[in-house]
């Protein structure tokens, strides 16, 4: 009897602990929870969505706290040599004719051939011509009394914009510098007899030297009235102290035909050439200095003179520093930022057109799987034809077409978007079709026949939400392919336009092998973030598919 009591009571506790309404009943999780439990039960699934989740925060946050913007440039300040000026030195006699004579090349060379013989006159086509010699290396030529030419080593120049002076200036111009040089040669060679002559110390020697070139004044001469005072530079001047006119073996011209060499710039490049001075520092009237190099071109036997500027120039391709995380690109812009700001276009892209296509071919693949019969064998071969199109030929003759029309870059970028689902959404019709024509058959779908659901209600309510398990996994997957297409019509130049950044068109950057080599920073980096962004996509998108399926047993 107290056994059959004992047994009694443990029925009645068993039935007490699993009754319905004890909070210790065993809890049965909705379909969604149960499809959660499935996925975060999948390792891949949730490496793929942290990493999305990385993504997102680093395109979406990362461009919002960022200090740049994503067209800002960075300069700096470099130093440039440019080509200012040419200065040729003269090493052979130049031959300048009055106005009217007539003193050819054949004359020249009959004229040359008799300075080398060293005869006082030449005679050519029956016209006598008598040499004179005024000054060392300058020769005149004259016929019946008349000075008709001359020759020298030296060369008279003006100033920029000022008229040339007439013959006869020129002769005595020349005449008067090549004196000036005689003298000073002879003097300088007193200086050094006197100094080989003195028995005395050597430093008594060297200051009579000093004195002897101290004492050398520069030379005069008179024409039409005027007097003109020359240096041993050769900078002719008159009353006033202007620079009317400079006489050198060396002849400078600018780089630039619109360039004009001021007068005492100019002085001071000739006089560092003859004293074999390789640089030169001059200040303008506006008080700027400037630095001129000079470098003699033996194969052209010319003196290079190059002007030393500080520009202000894109900093391109900077290293990583503190300022610059990730460097800067060749537009001199911030690298980090335009990675952010790149997935962001990339991402929104990729969603905006995968939502493009999940429309069109769930509102198609619905009617074609409900109606049937010729509707769907219609929207069918419309299909048929989407996927018979070559979508990379149409993309590039788009792209091609807005190039032409100058479209800007915001109003490109909706076109590709638009571009990309509308040849997207027939792969989608096909699996909501598939889906509708499994589901229309089932005996839900026959109660809502009977109860009278309208047509659109048991598309929208009833059949579309059974197909959404299937749509979720494959759009997932397919938003992957599209970062990829997007990236690939960026880089090939067809897809966002600068100053619009993507993943795609910043690895279309690196369009030489001597910035893929030498600058990784700058296309590494959004390669490694376009990797990361697919693969979690896919690992999310195989996640959801083994999660959806209730064949599963995880």
């Amino acid at each position: 009897m107290s056994n059959d009591k004992n047994s009694t009571n443990a029925e009645q506790a068993d039935q007490q602990e699993y009754s319905l309404n004890d909070d210790r009943r065993v809890k049965v999780l909705s379909p969604s929870a149960l499809i959660a439990k499935r996925f975060f039960r999948n390792r891949l699934a949730v490496v793929g969505l942290v990493i999305l989740i990385a993504m997102f925060l680093f395109s979406f946050v990362g461009g919002v706290v960022s200090p740049y913007g994503q067209d800002e440039s960075f300069y700096t300040d470099t130093s440039l040599n440019t080509q200012y000026a040419g200065i040729t030195e003269t090493t052979s006699l130049r031959y300048i004719a009055a106005p009217g004579a007539e003193f050819g090349a054949l004359v020249q060379s009959n004229a040359n051939a008799a300075i080398r013989e060293g005869a006082s006159s030449f005679e050519r086509d029956g016209v006598s011509y008598a040499i004179e010699q005024p000054a060392p290396n300058v020769y005149t030529f004259s016929t019946g009394g008349q000075v008709v030419a001359y020759a020298s080593t030296n060369v008279v120049s003006v100033p920029s914009g000022a008229e040339t002076p007439s013959f006869d200036f020129q002769l005595a111009a020349v005449t008067a510098v090549a004196n000036l040089d005689a003298d000073d040669a002879a003097g300088s060679a007193d200086a050094a007899a006197t100094t080989d002559a003195a028995s005395g110390d050597a430093a008594a020697a060297e200051g009579e030297v000093s004195a002897e070139a101290a004492t050398a004044t520069d030379g005069t001469f008179t024409y039409d009235g005027a007097t003109y005072t020359v240096n041993k530079v050769g900078d002719v001047t008159d009353a006033s102290g202007a620079t009317v006119a400079t006489v050198s073996p060396f002849v400078i011209s600018a780089s630039d035909g619109n360039t004009q060499i001021p007068n005492d710039l100019r002085a001071e490049l000739l006089a560092a050439v003859e004293n074999d001075v390789s640089e030169v520092t001059y200040t303008d009237s506006e008080g700027a200095e400037h630095t001129y190099s000079i470098s003699y071109d033996a194969y052209s036997s010319v003196y290079n003179v190059t002007e030393t500027t500080s520009n202000r120039v894109y900093d391109r391709y900077a290293s990583p520093s503190a300022e610059h995380w990730l460097g800067t690109d060749g537009n001199g812009m911030d690298m980090l930022t335009r990675l952010m700001y790149g997935g962001r276009v990339s991402l929104i892209i990729g969603f905006i057109v995968v939502f493009i296509a999940a429309g069109l071919g769930v509102i198609m693949g619905g009617i074609s799987g409900y109606f049937g019969g010729w509707v769907d064998n219609l929207i069918m071969r419309v299909v048929d034809v989407f996927y018979c199109l070559p979508s990379y030929p149409i993309i590039i003759i788009l792209g091609s077409a807005m190039d032409a029309m100058r479209i800007d870059s915001w109003t490109r970028m909706i076109y590709l978007m638009l571009i990309l689902g509308f040849l997207s959404w027939p792969s989608i019709a096909r699996l909501v079709r598939g889906q509708i024509l499994s589901l229309r058959e089932q005996e839900f779908m026959l109660a809502t026949e009977a109860t009278g659901i309208s047509v659109p209600h048991r598309i929208i309510r009833h059949l579309i939400p059974n197909v959404m398990p299937q749509l979720i996994v494959s759009c997932t997957m397919s938003l992957g392919s599209t970062i990829i297409t997007e990236a690939t019509l960026s880089f090939l130049g067809l897809g966002v336009k600068f100053p619009f950044a993507s993943w795609g068109n910043i690895i279309s950057d690196v369009n030489n092998a001597f910035v893929m080599t030498n600058y990784p920073f700058i296309w590494i980096p959004a390669g490694i973030c376009l990797l990361l962004t697919v693969l979690g996509f896919n690992f999310v998108g195989d996640g959801l598919r083994d999660a959806f399926d209730p064949k599963m047993n995880r």
